[in-house]
């Protein structure tokens, strides 16, 4: 008798463990970014005027500065100014496996009746014994001028200027979930799709990890996979941070292609934005800000497509740390009046 009772509360214990692993698993986790202690601000620099380095730094730095100090800029007269480049924290980015999770707005949730269903991190086996892990997560994307918001150097007019706000939503995108949909709109998908051009992405994963991603090849994103198909479907998922990574990746080049995001990059960004309608790489970092922010090291804020195999391990956990976020650095070259 005693045996039997015994045996009861053990599976009952058990089940009781499951069902608040389970809930734990549905709950929406994260923080909204502290300024003081979750920004990474070395990120800021290399600091430039012109094509020299007025504060160094030893992160890679994007290979477009002006090749003269001064800049012309303004209408009808043009007025003489100076050209100055700096990496700017401007957009965040979710990525969570559930539906209307928003971690870097303090891990709150929304239930606006739609059904989506959660996505997913798992295996899948094939005939041979081979097997493949495949992930598919929700995205959004913020506008979040980090040094306007905070009013340093309003009179630096460099800074982009802008309220905060979500430009993105993946859920009430069809064509996120959809690989045949967004192959459609992009058409171009069917030409990077080849193994051919997945190869070239080998390249740019070791040029992104050692210095700085390989603009040629946008169709890439380096050690984390390739941009197409530009939905949430990682194929080549290898750990939670790769692929997180992948998909954070991916939405900004979608932004860029759909013609929502614009470069401020180069000689050509010192007046103003400009269309990007094919991302340039080497204008974005991407800091983990969370669970845990990742504030230093050279992997604090890495350019897209570097191997997140030893600066983000470890980074991302079973239920409370699953709902990432990051901050997104994007390089600025302005003529300063």
């Amino acid at each position: 008798m005693r045996n039997w009772i015994a045996a009861v509360l053990v599976a009952f214990g058990l089940l009781t463990a499951q069902v608040a692993q389970a809930q734990a698993s549905t709950t929406c986790h994260g923080h909204f970014p502290n300024p003081i202690t979750d920004v990474c601000w070395g990120c800021f620099f290399p600091l430039s005027l012109g094509p020299v380095d007025l504060w160094p730094s030893g992160r890679p730095d994007a290979q477009d500065n002006p090749s003269i100090p001064l800049c012309l800029c303004g209408s009808p007269v043009p007025r003489v100014g100076l050209a100055f480049g700096f990496w700017e924290p401007v957009r965040m980015i979710d990525v969570t496996t559930k539906p209307f999770c928003f971690p870097n707005l303090g891990g709150i949730s929304i239930n606006p009746g739609l059904y989506i269903g959660n996505g997913t991190n798992k295996g899948t086996s094939h005939s041979g014994g081979a097997g493949q892990h495949n992930s598919q997560y929700q995205v959004h994307y913020y506008i979040f001028p980090l040094f306007y918001l905070l009013e340093l150097l309003n009179d630096f007019l460099c800074f982009e200027q802008a309220s905060f706000d979500v430009g993105y939503i993946s859920e009430i995108d069809p064509s996120w979930n959809d690989d045949a949909l967004a192959a459609t709109i992009y058409p171009e998908t069917a030409v990077f799709a080849f193994p051919l051009a997945q190869a070239a992405c080998v390249a740019d994963c070791i040029a992104a990890t050692a210095s700085i991603p390989l603009d040629a090849l946008y169709w890439c994103a380096g050690c984390n996979g390739a941009m197409y198909p530009m939905t949430a479907n990682v194929g080549n998922s290898m750990t939670y941070e790769q692929a997180a990574r992948l998909d954070a990746e991916r939405i900004i080049y979608k932004l860029h292609r759909s013609g929502v995001a614009w470069g401020t990059m180069g000689t050509q960004g010192l007046c103003g934005k400009y269309l990007m309608p094919m991302l340039r790489k080497q204008q974005y970092r991407l800091q983990l800000i969370n669970p845990n922010a990742m504030v230093t090291g050279a992997g604090s804020c890495s350019a897209i497509g570097t191997s997140t195999a030893l600066p983000s391990a470890g980074k991302a956990y079973p239920v409370i740390g699953e709902d990432l976020g990051y901050l997104v650095w994007r390089k600025r070259n302005c003529c300063a009046l």
